[in-house]
């Protein structure tokens, strides 16, 4: 097999991808680093390593933890881009309202994203979101409660839904976590 890992499943493409997904430029990123054009250019390209340091503002302008970026040293060669192990789904999101989420594409350069969610008993979203996406769920296990527009469901395994550009809010009220898998267009992450 081949040792190289394919373009797509870079820190540089992961960083072009989480810039182009949030509408950003080059030079707004560059400005807000302190850096050139040039410079990140040629890390988007894999051609210059950034610091921990360069990283970590990276991340914070990306609105992304850090551990997103940290991810592919411990992929090997041959399978980045293809296969994500359970034991090295990146971690998204900071856990704050009882969600804890994972990645489950190679990386972040596709039409859409697939995302592994687990809903802490009693969590809830603490404000409605609205994103300019079309998403799909599927509960795996669990029972949430959703608002989408201004409909409510409860959900439990088995149960799929959607949510089309429209604000949205859930919440787990019950005494067991709630997983499921999401796949999101365009990517968020």
């Amino acid at each position: 097999m081949n040792s190289q890992a394919p373009h797509s499943a870079t820190l540089g493409a992961d960083i072009r991808a989480l810039r182009k997904a949030r509408g950003l430029t080059l030079t707004e990123i560059a400005t807000r680093l302190n850096r050139s054009v040039g410079w990140l250019s040629q890390v988007e390209r894999d051609m210059s390593n950034p610091s921990i340091s360069d990283l970590r503002q990276i991340a914070e302008c990306l609105g992304v933890p850090m551990s997103m970026l940290f991810a592919h040293s411990a992929v090997p060669a041959d399978e980045q881009g293809y296969v994500v192990r359970a034991g090295t789904r990146r971690p998204m999101g900071s856990g704050d309202e009882g969600l804890i989420e994972e990645l489950l594409s190679p990386d972040l350069t596709d039409d859409f994203e697939v995302v592994h969610s687990t809903f802490e008993p009693r969590s809830k979203m603490q404000k409605p979101a609205n994103r300019p996406t079309q998403e799909v769920g599927y509960v795996i296990s669990g029972r949430l409660d959703l608002t989408i527009g201004s409909r409510q469901f409860t959900v439990g395994a088995g149960d799929s839904f959607r949510i089309k550009h429209e604000p949205y809010q859930w919440t787990n009220p019950y005494d067991e976590p709630a997983l499921a898998i999401w796949v999101i267009a365009p990517p968020v992450y």
